[in-house]
């Protein structure tokens, strides 16, 4: 009786954080477009009392209220100037990747931070440092930034594939086969080959590690 019903409970914090998304992506006119998540955005200006004192003419330009109304303004134009820095950036994402949001996973193409810094005309760390930590609802769900990135392999046509679409592949793949008669990585990769897309074995099996399918022996 003296011992405890939940021992782990002592290692862990019990408060629960919630992702709160940055960016609200909706479709408009049929193009799929980004917007600011209001609730994301802090609720600053600059006061009033203090600002009236300036324009009326009450206060120099040298004393301390002058230099911490500048300092104010400042803040308040870096706070809009950063929230529309990550809206260009989850706009070229969005147009980017639109035929991920018609269809799904497996249209999902490959995508590099410089790319993007490309499009936008950033720095790639700078885009590096919008794309971290910050998230997307979007219809299919709600997903970081980093999720639109990705690697590629090469299809038999010579055009790259994204690892994500693949992996949607596999999973299409194995969710169809038979109960008795179970796909092996060497028959994944034989089957994605018959579709264009050309992997190694150990990249099938890479990827069923990373979707934790399990991988049979049998072909």
């Amino acid at each position: 009786r003296s011992l405890t019903p939940r021992p782990g409970a002592g290692f862990g914090a019990d408060e629960t954080q919630f992702v709160v998304a940055d960016i609200i992506v909706h479709q408009v006119q049929g193009k799929w477009v980004a917007g600011i998540n209001p609730e994301v955005i802090p609720k600053i200006q600059v006061n009033r009392f203090y600002a009236g004192i300036l324009r009326g003419g009450r206060d120099g330009g040298g004393t301390p209220v002058s230099q911490q109304m500048r300092e104010a303004r400042w803040l308040v134009r870096n706070i809009e100037q950063r929230f529309q820095t990550i809206l260009r950036v989850a706009q070229a994402i969005i147009d980017h990747q639109s035929r991920y949001f018609d269809y799904g996973a497996m249209a999902m193409r490959p995508l590099t931070l410089g790319e993007i810094a490309a499009k936008v005309d950033l720095h790639e760390s700078t885009v590096s440092r919008v794309t971290s930590r910050k998230y997307m609802a979007t219809p299919r769900g709600l997903f970081e930034f980093k999720h639109f990135f990705g690697s590629h392999v090469e299809t038999a046509a010579g055009n790259p594939c994204s690892a994500t679409a693949v992996r949607a592949l596999i999973t299409e793949l194995v969710s169809a086969e038979e109960g008795e008669r179970p796909l092996s990585d060497i028959k994944l990769t034989r089957l994605l080959e018959q579709r264009g897309i050309k992997v190694a074995r150990r990249t099938v099996s890479k990827y069923r590690d990373a979707l934790q399918i399990l991988s049979l022996i049998h072909i």
